[in-house]
């Protein structure tokens, strides 16, 4: 059973966006562990960034701990 607590974040990302970059960047130095969904693999993900973005196709989105974060620190 898992709890939002030790929940992994989800990032989605493009290789392309350097804040997506920025922030992988910044986890893996936190020594955060985390799944990573490339976009540019990925494109039939795009329907679910959108719905996290309100309808924005822009990474890096991350879901952690319940929460959704638009864009590096919310700029991007």
């Amino acid at each position: 059973m898992t709890t939002p607590d030790v929940e992994i974040p989800i990032l989605y990302s493009h290789p392309e966006c350097d804040f997506s970059n920025m922030l992988k960047e910044e986890l893996d130095e936190e020594g955060v562990n985390y799944t990573e969904i490339d976009m540019s693999l990925h494109e039939d993900k795009w329907p679910e960034v959108e719905e996290l973005t309100g309808g924005d196709r822009t990474t890096p989105v991350l879901i952690r701990n319940g929460e959704v974060e638009v864009g590096y620190h919310g700029i991007g």
